[in-house]
């Protein structure tokens, strides 16, 4: 499902995918850069955060809104921001008449779900749960469950693929494009499933050896 387009600008980042809800602090140093924080800053404070890949020069076409929450800006130009990530996007076609790169873009939506998604949500709560509670005894520590840990399956399976479901910016980018919550989940729950079975395992070891 998409919305209708409008002009965005982009700021193409490696090893980072943003998901909405999630956190994201940057430090903007690059003319060009402040040039786009600043022209965000007296509109509607977002711009696009896209995948970078420094190896091929190519940013992915699918990236999120980063809405400016909150601007230090420093006595030589540079700025620290605290943005947080909002709608998914898709690039319709680029435009260089800026400093800076801007897109043409179309705004992303998940499909509608159907009663099946509430199974799958429950699995991964599971999981999560799991994970956390074996954790915290392989690591003699308490490990709380994230006061931040959303019920919504959509925005659940963003929080789930931006904090649990590893470190390859790719897999996570596989994850930001696929417009099915259900799918997202459903993948998201394999992989906490190894892990869920990882730790067990890590947890009967030690209970072995005393």
């Amino acid at each position: 499902m998409t919305a209708k387009k409008r002009i965005l600008p982009l700021f193409p980042l490696p090893d980072v995918v943003l998901f909405p809800g999630s956190p994201l602090p940057l430090h903007i140093f690059e003319p060009r850069y402040r040039e786009m924080i600043n022209t965000c800053l007296e509109s509607d404070k977002l711009f696009g955060v896209l995948l970078y890949d420094p190896s091929s020069s190519q940013a992915a076409s699918v990236g999120s809104a980063a809405e400016i929450i909150d601007c230090e800006k420093l006595p030589d130009g540079r700025m620290n921001i605290f943005t947080l990530g909002r709608r998914r996007f898709r690039v319709v076609k680029t435009i260089e008449d800026k400093s800076y790169l801007q897109g043409e873009i179309e705004w992303l939506e998940d499909a509608p779900a159907g009663p099946e998604l509430n199974k799958i949500t429950s699995e991964v709560l599971d999981y999560i749960r799991d994970i956390l509670r074996l954790s915290s005894k392989l690591t003699e520590k308490d490990v709380d469950i994230p006061e931040d840990l959303p019920k919504d399956p959509l925005d659940l399976s963003f929080w789930v693929a931006s904090t649990m479901y590893g470190v390859l910016p790719e897999d996570q980018q596989a994850l930001l494009e696929l417009q099915d919550t259900h799918g997202r989940l459903t993948h998201e729950a394999k992989v906490l499933q190894v892990t869920t079975k990882f730790l067990a395992a890590k947890s009967a070891l030690k209970d072995a050896v005393g």
